[in-house]
């Protein structure tokens, strides 16, 4: 276990994520006070704060870290315009606050990002600007910068490619973006400089209870079959959409049948060439023709066209985008582009599902009514489940889980605020934008122990070196060809053609450093449903 000086962590050599050692850990007795189900946002979030406060942490991810939900965002930090238009002020303000707090501990992977709103009809641009007005004074000094009303001309200048045709104006606002798969694993891997335990592909395959009362659960390796027992005062259920299966094992064991708490909702976006929109603006259209938000971001040298709300009632792990979904991005994208991208334009195409959390006696019929807020449960035996929210409030909701344990008497109390100025690994200010392609700056004051591996000057494609993929292996927790080329990389986010070139050299360089099969043939699979338009 690799610790220091919370204030000069950013500082310290990369720490080893070596297999073995992480698997000796995690079967050596011991009592926890914490152990968290879900290697996400949220759980990746909680186990920071608890560790941070000095609490004994594991956490088991029964995939790779991110691999679900917390890889698949918009890539917005944002307080959420749209909520403020719903009347969720506390929302919105709680929003605005962690967006500022992020940015500030993950410079190199989180910065301000500006948004255009083009208007088309004279009254759009007072419109939402009064909105938009209000949204930086909720912000206050949390604020990235301050809304401005726009000339035809200066919306032009803003959004080069947009649909001049009856263009009125513009607003313009601030937000943020982010790579939310590299954030999630500076979130685990500052965790584990703080002393938690952190394995990803290891499932939860079970709660203990011991008369009526949760103690624990057994996990099992993915890669060997391996089982472990976890003994642990407090566990807390963060695995996202797949939540309410934990708590349905919860309630058997203790007599009970929960009702499902989450309404899966799903999200699909398009990415295409930069050319379609060559600018470091966002576009936002608030109200498209039935009612829905189109969003084109600038994001890693490509942009990302999206993103859809539809109701989805299976959990599958790699769910498929729906026909109308994307002919819903590309007809609304022509609306409002001069040059409009079609099928044969798509670069990659990925589908993230959200936890959204069902009202008591909620049919899940429409998930755009449903709340976008968390909610913490705390079972009869004392499974705490967190679930819902969003990637800009994860440390809010950590510290909101850790409340409720406390308040349960599953944890100790100890003061908040462990996490509010914990710079996350790698920290630095950056002179590069998160819309620039990928490259070393995104290894922020790690870039220089990455370039001092074998490989340093030899890029494979799109960015990433030979010495990218061994910092992968030996510091990032990288197993497979997917977790580097979806998630230490985002190759296959951004072009899932070029991630399947380079796949094979990935794979041999993950051979050489792991000594376990890469799982080349799955990845080589994964590509061509990201490349794949439903029929």
């Amino acid at each position: 276990m690799e610790t220091g000086n919370k204030a000069h962590d950013a500082e310290l050599a990369p720490a080893h994520t070596r297999r073995q050692d992480l698997i000796d850990r995690l079967a050596e007795p011991h009592q926890y006070d914490i152990a968290i189900i879900g290697g996400g946002a949220t759980g990746l979030g909680v186990a920071l704060d608890a560790a941070a406060r000095g609490f004994s942490v594991v956490l088991v991810e029964s995939h790779d870290f991110a691999k679900g939900t917390s890889s698949r965002a918009t890539k917005l930090v944002h307080g959420g315009v749209r909520y403020l238009a719903q009347g969720n002020i506390s929302l919105v303000r709680e929003a605005l606050h962690e967006r500022t707090t992020l940015l500030a501990n993950a410079p190199h992977l989180a910065q301000p990002l500006p948004f255009v709103m083009p208007s088309y009809k004279f009254w759009e641009a007072p419109f939402y600007g009064v909105g938009l007005k209000m949204y930086d004074a909720l912000a206050g000094k949390a604020g990235l910068g301050a809304t401005e009303f726009l000339s035809r001309q200066e919306t032009l200048a803003c959004l080069p490619t947009v649909q001049p045709q009856h263009l009125k104006g513009g607003v313009k606002y601030w937000d943020g973006q982010f790579d939310d798969a590299r954030l999630a694993l500076a979130l685990a891997r500052t965790a584990a400089r703080q002393g938690a335990l952190l394995v990803n592909y290891c499932e939860a395959s079970g709660l203990i209870h011991e008369d009526g009362k949760l103690v624990g659960l057994h996990a099992r390796d993915q890669e060997t079959g391996r089982t472990f027992e976890i003994r642990a005062g407090c566990v807390v259920n963060a695995a996202g959409v797949w939540v309410d299966q934990f708590r349905l094992q919860d309630g058997q064991a203790t007599g009970r049948n929960p009702k499902p708490m989450v309404a899966p909702s799903q999200g699909v976006h398009i990415v295409v060439d930069r050319s379609f929109l060559p600018t470091d603006h966002a576009l936002l259209v608030p109200k498209t023709a039935d009612g829905r938000v189109l969003f084109a971001v600038p994001w890693l040298g490509k942009t990302i066209l999206g993103t859809t709300d539809t109701p989805r009632h299976d959990l599958a792990r790699e769910p498929l985008p729906f026909k109308d979904e994307v002919d819903f991005i590309l007809r609304e994208s022509a609306r409002y582009l001069s040059r409009a991208p079609g099928p044969a334009d798509i670069k990659s195409i990925w589908v993230g599902l959200r936890p959204l959390v069902k009202p008591p006696d909620d049919d899940a019929g429409s998930t755009q009514a449903l709340s976008r807020e968390h909610t913490v449960l705390v079972s009869k035996s004392g499974l705490v489940t967190v679930t819902g929210g969003k990637w800009t409030t994860y440390r809010a909701m950590a510290e909101d889980v850790l409340a409720k344990c406390a308040d349960a008497a599953l944890l100790s109390s100890r003061p908040s605020g462990a996490t509010t100025h914990l710079k996350l690994v790698g920290a630095n200010s950056s002179h590069h934008k998160i819309s620039e392609t990928p490259g070393i700056h995104l290894y922020g004051s790690e870039a220089a122990a990455v370039e001092g591996l074998p490989g340093a000057g030899r890029e494979l494609g799109g960015g990433l070196t030979e010495a990218m993929v061994r910092f992968a292996a030996r510091h990032e927790y990288a197993r497979t060809v997917e977790d580097v080329l979806a998630r230490r990389s985002r190759l296959l986010f951004l072009d899932a053609a070029l991630a399947r070139t380079l796949a094979p050299e990935v794979a041999a360089l993950l051979q050489e450093e792991n000594g376990i099969d890469p799982k080349l043939e799955a990845f080589v699979a994964l590509c061509a449903q990201y490349l794949a338009l439903p029929v």
